[in-house]
């Protein structure tokens, strides 16, 4: 026990490193590079350049730290789900709950006329409507998957992937209904939304998901262990007097949650909650205390480099975060795949 807690910490910790390193190129790098120097001046406030603190207070810095925020949540996701059903290819993307709080949050935008993806709304009230419908589309698409996924009072994992990819499709479809029929600029806003981006974070977006965030990330690691019990089986389960219906459905509230909070300052961004898990186990094993923490700090990590990639690989163009992670994810979740079946 001592030696795998001296492996996560090690873990951890290199981890962290690397996400320190991948904010260190991310915040100096773009269409206007700026120093070390220059940055630590600026953030420590003796930098007088407006040029810096306008680059690194409004554009960059916001955009890292929410990078880091919706990889944190969505792979704690993808861990409780991968954890509840058994199944190593649960993702909050492939199981349409993104789709279905994306598609609330469209329909926000599309009654209420709000462009989520720009960085200057001013209304705290909208801003903090948006995780709120996100929440109902994602707890109802997880409602509707889940009910339909059980067989004889079972799981069934084969339904469990084919209902998500149907209802995926559903949402989709429904939001891209949705979309067409808004003005031009509002389409334009939406579909680069809907892709998965965060160019556009804004410090509002921050201060309003972080303390959900952080709440159901902790309730999460508080609750890792009845993750370990969930790979022995329901049955065993309440053979040891725990509440199995209950503590699931507690979970998958904790796991819509943050993923809803990530998408409604980010779109729809898929395969953060499917790799950070499996590359967190490959690394500490399966004792999901220990997984939690890891797959939290490589979810950050992938989300920001990707975001890093993003913006400068087609600079002055950038490409939206979510199709990078897309890039990445499909030839993984592929491997994935072949492994599950061979």
């Amino acid at each position: 026990m001592r030696h795998k807690k001296l492996t996560t910490s090690l873990i951890a910790v290199l981890l962290l490193g690397c996400i320190a390193l991948a904010s260190y190129i991310h915040i100096t790098n773009g269409v206007f590079d700026i120093s070390v120097k220059d940055v630590l001046k600026t953030i420590l406030g003796f930098e007088d350049d407006e040029r810096f603190k306008l680059v690194i207070f409004e554009f960059r810095l916001p955009r890292i730290i929410i990078a880091a925020i919706v990889g944190v949540g969505l792979a704690l996701a993808g861990v409780v789900l991968q954890g509840i059903t058994r199944n190593p290819l649960a993702d909050p993307g492939i199981l349409g709950i993104n789709a279905g709080a994306g598609t609330a949050i469209v329909l926000f935008m599309f009654f209420f006329q709000i462009q989520v993806v720009q960085a200057d709304i001013q209304n705290w009230l909208a801003v903090m409507m948006m995780p709120i419908f996100g929440f109902v589309g994602g707890g109802l698409a997880a409602a509707i998957i889940f009910s339909f996924a059980y067989k004889q009072k079972r799981l069934d994992m084969q339904r469990l992937i084919l209902t998500g990819i149907a209802i995926n499709s559903g949402f989709s479809a429904l939001s891209l209904f949705f979309s067409l029929k808004m003005n031009a600029s509002d389409f334009e806003a939406a579909a680069v939304w809907m892709n998965g981006s965060i160019y556009n974070a804004d410090w509002m977006f921050i201060w309003i998901i972080l303390p959900l965030a952080v709440i159901l990330a902790i309730y999460i690691f508080y609750k890792a262990h009845l993750l370990d019990y969930f790979q022995l089986g329901e049955e065993n389960m309440i053979s040891l007097g725990i509440k199995t219906e209950s503590e699931k459905r507690k979970l998958m509230i904790a796991s819509v949650g943050l993923v809803s909070a990530c998408v409604s300052v980010s779109g729809s961004i898929g395969f953060i909650g499917l790799m950070a898990p499996h590359i967190a186990k490959q690394l500490v094993g399966n004792h999901h205390r220990s997984v939690v923490i890891i797959s939290a700090l490589m979810g950050a990590f992938l989300l920001i480099f990707a975001d890093f990639i993003g913006k400068t690989v087609f600079a002055p163009l950038e490409l939206s975060v979510g199709i990078v992670v897309s890039i990445i994810g499909i030839p993984y979740f592929l491997y994935l795949l072949i492994k599950t079946k061979a």
